[in-house]
């Protein structure tokens, strides 16, 4: 067990309740040999860590699936990763409703979503960047500046694995990102004409009707970005009410 755990090194700079969490975690994993049951509750108790290490690096409380989803779009984790810390929050979720029981996981099983926890926060303890700051602060940024601030955290955002060639409602995803990736960089660039806007109201109309429709939380959290940039190139070319 030892050697299943030795790759496992504490991340420099984490704040002690993000380090004693990790810890735990591990010797979990560790002890899990006597107690089969401690594999999966290493998982849940890595999940501690993770979501603290989240919430201080984008300054932002809101619910663990929402938190890698942020992490993912601004380019502070990999798809890859995401995705194994997700099957980890899906885990937990599945113990509080009771749909698994804590024998859920072996310990090999277990020990690959503790090593993505353990990734995770050692890239969210690196500094950040000048553009991943801008990102976190689009919110507060004025209507004006927003589009320009989304489209570079969008243009560093890896489009969602598994959706090329798929359609949602007979909308194809990849062209219609491709569609109002062009728009909104004409927008940017000087502008668009009435046939370009005309598109881009389309390309609204179609992305407010698969949004919803996508099980994949990178993949809705990806198109919902998508829409905001449409919505925000499309109001620039409304006149202002006098």
């Amino acid at each position: 067990m030892d050697a299943l755990v030795a790759d496992l090194v504490m991340p420099d700079g984490a704040s002690m309740y993000v380090m004693s969490a990790l810890e735990t975690s591990r010797e979990l994993i560790r002890h899990s040999y006597y107690r089969y049951e401690f594999a999966t509750v290493a998982v849940t108790h890595s999940l501690i860590a993770l979501e603290c290490a989240l919430v201080e690096r984008l300054a932002l409380s809101r619910p663990l699936h929402i938190l890698i989803r942020r992490a993912t779009g601004t380019g502070l984790i990999t798809v890859e990763l995401a995705a194994e810390l997700d099957r980890g929050r899906r885990l937990r979720d599945s113990l509080t409703q009771g749909t698994v029981t804590s024998a859920a996981l072996s310990p090999a099983g277990a020990i690959a979503t503790v090593r993505a926890v353990f990734d995770a926060v050692a890239l969210l303890l690196r500094p950040p960047s000048a553009a991943e700051t801008a990102a976190v602060d689009t919110g507060s940024a004025q209507p004006e500046d927003q589009l320009a601030l989304l489209w570079e955290e969008h243009r560093r955002a890896l489009y969602p694995d598994g959706f090329r060639g798929i359609d949602v409602e007979g909308v194809e995803l990849i062209l219609l990102d491709a569609d109002v990736a062009g728009l909104v960089q004409r927008e940017l660039n000087g502008g668009l004409d009435d046939s370009g806007i005309a598109i881009l109201w389309a390309c609204i109309a179609d992305l407010d009707k698969i949004v919803t429709l996508i099980d994949s939380e990178y993949c809705a959290s990806y198109f919902a970005r998508l829409r905001t940039m449409a919505k925000l190139a499309a109001a620039r070319s409304i006149p202002a009410a006098t």
